[in-house]
């Protein structure tokens, strides 16, 4: 029988594929005939076949490496499955306690097992090397090779040990694989294992099925992504986020908006996120939580978008997560949410490491940035850095190519990009090339004395961001390559130099403008209402708070804000519950004003059969900020406000932004203390009987009326004092 109708039969035998996909055959061959063997193929490419078949079809147990704890149980659990006899595959990781590992030794010891996963840590493990040379290794599979690149997204040190220690246990043939590599990872991993002469196996990065779209992050991202969810019911997602107490915290908002949702990440007792985890394989659970830091190592096919809270420290991160979306090759949907306060955040934790480290994290920072903010066709953006050239002018299945920008030409302005890169000799990176343009005396433009050349000052009138526009979509076009061995310096590539002797039409697009975070603020609940969903509504509910501020006596401000009842003709709340999600309003304030409200809104909503939108009704768990939770058992104690301000390091006038969202959110709080300590008894009253009388509560008004007698600051503590009185 001819190889490849073994090899065929023997898929099917053992895991009833009738075909291999991709090069998975042909890879399996070259372990098979005994070859180091390097493979890179995406996530949901078959990766595990690729040694999984081999370790079945040869004699002795093979030895697979692998950092994640949870893809060896899943993994383990897939192969028994396959097999009538679980002793097939086994793990050795700090989970096990002793008389499992001695149940494990037993099994390969007697033949049983073919193959058997350990985290790089136990392979170091002087017992576990000395048991592992009494056995018969087949061969050997470095799983998520990337691993040992400094360059790779989860450099793990311990994993630079490989090739020493399975020198010591049995030279065998070694196959490494990973999913995201770009040329320079590549490099390092043959380079690392010793193995320059392998036969290398590459697939293609581009997942067809994949639509990836950036979305602006601003404060209303746990409504989005309630939105999202509640927009794709039944479907399994996974949401990624930073850090361990951002992902327990959007569990608690995802369970508090009725969406079944579990937390996952290292820090979670190992019962626990192994629990978590097979709830989501068995569809007891359709959304997971996870930290971007822990790889899931999750072999689930049909997983419909992978949401990304917060931006990854790098493209290869990024690319590995979305790459759990859609591996039945059926719909897959990867949303990023981006603000560049995010990345300023993971420069922040860089601090403290090597100057090399930083470098490199820096610069993996920067090419997600790049794109994060480029309006290019996101596939062509992401195949090109891993060294894969895609032609398509628009894949139709990215936020950019649904809706493309105009291009506009930019011939001039790369031709000045390339001559001051080809005068600089490649050994600049981008900022300084974009300085000398911009014309700027930095001090490193000036100790080169680059201010001197002809090209210095010429591209003043262009912005820093559309000279970074040029420089990648030049990148993109071939036209320059960045140095990554030397931290990222600008090279002319010769396709470069060309375009230099014969210039052509160069059309570019601008990078998608992400607004800074200071521009998407939430405005405070004290200015006018923008417009309202329902105007009508609004309008009904304008005229019911001027009835009860006369019956009650308060100014109209203080029982809800215009804000308040313009989110309230948005999504329309018919409970007291809903009404406390509404922004501005305590439970306090719904059980003390809401009543009224709740059930004009309930009729306007029958007599008029509107369908109210579920999805905008995000509710928030309760608020756990310790800065506010601080203030009020501060305020409780009667602790002087301005030493409050001292401790947490603020200015006084931010310590009296912190209390007025307390009160204006509906939470009561006494300052008497304070105020008669600094203030005298008429002025108290003068004040607090402005704003009784007042139809507004606007501070510049207040100042106007009152006169120079007060200063701002005894308007906005009055301002307190009368809200929480009367307001709650």
């Amino acid at each position: 029988m001819a190889k490849k109708d073994f090899l065929t039969e023997q898929l099917k035998k053992h895991f009833g594929f009738d075909a291999f996909k991709g090069n998975q055959e042909a890879v399996i061959r070259s372990i098979l005939d005994g070859k180091d063997t390097f493979v890179l193929m995406p996530t949901g490419g078959g990766k595990s076949l690729c040694y999984q078949l081999p370790s079945l079809l040869l004699n002795g147990t093979a030895l697979v490496i692998s950092p994640l704890i949870a893809l060896m149980k899943n993994q383990v659990d897939a192969m028994r499955s396959f097999s009538e006899d679980n002793g097939v595959a086994h793990f050795i990781n700090s989970s096990l306690n002793k008389a499992q590992i001695d149940k494990v030794k037993d099994d390969i010891r007697s033949g049983k097992t073919k193959l058997l996963y350990v985290a790089p840590e136990s392979l170091t493990k002087d017992e576990n090397v000395e048991f592992l040379k009494q056995v018969s290794v087949s061969f050997y599979a470095v799983d998520e090779a990337h691993c040992i690149s400094e360059w790779g997204h989860d450099f793990r040190p311990e994993y630079r040990r490989i090739r020493p220690i399975i020198n010591e246990i049995a030279r065998r043939p070694l196959i490494a694989l990973t999913a995201t590599a770009t040329p320079k990872v590549q490099h390092d991993i043959q380079k690392n294992l010793g193995m320059m002469d392998a036969a290398v196996f590459k697939s293609s990065f581009n997942r067809a099925n994949l639509y990836y779209e950036v979305r602006q992050k601003n404060k209303d991202v746990d409504r989005e992504i309630v939105k999202f969810i509640k927009a794709h019911p039944g479907k399994s997602g996974i949401v990624y986020c930073l850090s361990r107490r951002k992902v327990e915290d959007f569990a608690e908002v995802l369970k508090a908006n009725e969406i079944n949702a579990l937390a996952y990440h290292a820090g979670m007792d190992t019962q626990t996120r192994s629990e978590n985890q097979d709830a989501f394989l068995m569809e007891e659970v359709k959304i997971i939580v996870a930290t971007i830091a822990f790889g899931m190592g999750i072999d689930k096919p049909d997983v419909r978008y992978v949401i990304h809270y917060d931006i990854p420290k790098s493209l290869e991160g990024y690319y590995q997560e979305t790459g759990r979306a859609g591996r039945d090759g059926g719909e897959g949907k990867c949303v990023v949410f981006y603000a560049n306060k995010d990345l300023q955040k993971l420069e922040k934790f860089m601090q403290g490491k090597a100057v090399s480290e930083q470098e490199i994290g820096r610069q993996l920072l920067e090419e997600t940035k790049a794109y994060a903010e480029s309006s290019v066709c996101r596939r062509k953006v992401l195949l090109h850095y891993f060294g894969e050239e895609y032609t398509e002018e628009n894949c139709g299945n990215c936020d950019n190519c649904l809706n493309p920008k105009k291009q506009v030409e930019a011939k001039e302005l790369l031709i000045s990009v390339l001559e001051t890169v080809e005068v600089l000799k490649d050994k600049f990176k981008a900022d300084h090339v974009i300085n000398i343009l911009q014309g700027k005396e930095t001090s490193e433009v000036l100790s080169y004395e680059h201010d001197d050349l002809e090209m210095f000052g010429t591209g003043k009138n262009e912005d820093e961001k559309t000279w970074n526009t040029v420089i990648r979509q030049a990148m993109i076009a071939g036209y320059l390559d960045k140095d990554i061995e030397n931290y990222g310096l600008l090279k002319l590539t010769p396709a470069g130099k060309k375009y230099l002797k014969n210039p052509v039409s160069f059309k570019m697009t601008e990078d998608n403008d992400f607004e800074t975070e200071e521009n998407i603020e939430e405005t405070p609940l004290r200015g006018g209402a923008s417009c309202a969903v329902d105007p009508v509504l609004y309008s009904i509910m304008k005229d019911l708070r001027k009835k009860l501020s006369k019956k009650l006596e308060v100014p109209p401000y203080v029982i809800f804000q215009d804000p308040s009842l313009e989110a309230m003709a948005t999504t329309y709340p018919v409970t007291i519950e809903e009404l406390q999600n509404i922004p501005g309003v305590g439970a306090g304030k719904a059980k003390r004003y809401g009543q009224d409200f709740v059930e004009l809104i309930k009729r306007y909503v029958d007599e008029n059969e509107i369908e109210r939108p579920e999805d905008l009704r995000v509710r928030t768990v309760a608020n756990k900020s310790k800065m506010k939770v601080f203030i009020v058992q501060s305020i409780d104690r009667k602790v002087a406000l301005d030493d409050i301000a001292l401790t947490k390091g603020l200015e006084f006038t931010e310590l009296l932004d912190e209390i007025e969202a307390i009160v204006y959110s509906g939470t009561k709080i006494n300052i008497d203390y304070f105020l008669n300590e600094i203030m005298d008894e008429e002025h108290i009253e003068d004040i607090y009987g402005y704003f009784k009388e007042s139809e507004t509560d606007d501070l510049e008004e207040a100042i106007k009326e009152l006169g120079n007698d007060y200063t701002e600051e005894e308007i906005r503590l009055v301002r307190i004092k009368f809200l929480s009185e009367l307001a709650n």
